[in-house]
């Protein structure tokens, strides 16, 4: 059966990284094959701390060589990176892209830049930004950043909707296929916003800001984990990201009604398969 590799972080307890991504693939029908950039008990935000430990680099060209060994890197439809933990592991999903590719030239790769935000600043180890900006987004498929990575990548700062397009325009001309940009948060107060890019236009999708004391975490590797999947189901993209945006906004809300900050996705699993609003995207550009 056909499968997605999905190289991040992962919690034990709660949904982030591979913990977000890999269930939510699954339920929308399609096999996940999770490789760990780090282990941790939880997620980073507790007050209280975490415990686990970051693995190799190495480690990620021995998982793909295992599963090479058994021939399954031909099934594997797509690769997405997320949170990777040194330049030594970004140089090794470059490395497992390229066998993959090699393997199933119809593969595609998803990179997730996780860098930071503009309220935490950087939040990856020394040199992962770099290798993310030079190496991994030019050489992805789709690339899936927030402003502040979009911004890191084009070097085109945003403050407006036209700054917007501008940015997606110049990182399409660095490589990617398509862009979807998670979050806009400079464009309008208490509503949220995200943008897809393709060669032939821009669209823009807007929805209430749900509120939490504490923000959830995990979001981001959510989206790029639906949004991955429904183009292996080959939908197009805007309607991929039709259903990602929809699909996300109904977990969060689940989430938010069971006063929690930790992702719902067990609970609100039905909203992978049949959500329950309909935010429709609207061509900008």
């Amino acid at each position: 059966m056909d499968g997605i590799i999905s190289i991040q972080s992962h919690v034990v307890y709660g949904h982030a990284g591979n913990s977000s991504a890999v269930f939510p693939i699954q339920r929308m029908g399609i096999e996940a094959w999770p490789i760990h950039t780090v282990q941790y008990s939880n997620h980073t935000q507790y007050d209280e701390g975490w415990t686990g430990h970051k693995f190799c680099a190495e480690e990620i060209r021995n998982l793909t060589k295992g599963l090479d060994n058994i021939g399954k890197l031909k099934d594997c439809q797509a690769v997405i990176s997320g949170y990777l933990g040194s330049p030594e592991q970004c140089q090794a999903v470059a490395d497992t892209v390229n066998q993959v590719k090699e393997s199933n030239h119809r593969a595609f790769y998803v990179c997730d830049p996780v860098m930071g935000d503009p309220e935490k600043g950087c939040i990856v180890p020394e040199g992962v930004t770099e290798e993310l900006t030079k190496t991994l987004m030019p050489m992805a498929d789709v690339i899936v950043p927030n402003q502040f990575e979009l911004t890191q990548f084009t070097g085109v700062e945003i403050h407006s909707l036209y700054d917007a397009v501008t940015a997606c325009k110049k990182a399409l001309e660095l490589g990617p296929r398509l862009v979807l940009v998670k979050h806009l948060h400079s464009l309008a107060e208490g509503t949220f916003t995200a943008m897809l890019a393709t060669p032939k236009a821009c669209y823009l999708v807007q929805r209430p800001e749900l509120d939490f004391e504490k923000a959830p975490v995990g979001v981001g590797d959510l989206i790029t984990a639906i949004f991955t999947a429904c183009i292996t189901k080959q939908m197009s993209p805007v309607a991929a990201f039709r259903h990602t945006n929809n699909a996300v906004y109904g977990v969060l809300e689940v989430t938010q009604d069971q006063d929690t900050w930790e992702l719902q996705t067990i609970a609100g699993q039905y909203e992978f398969i049949e959500p329950t609003h309909d935010f429709e995207p609207k061509k900008i550009a």
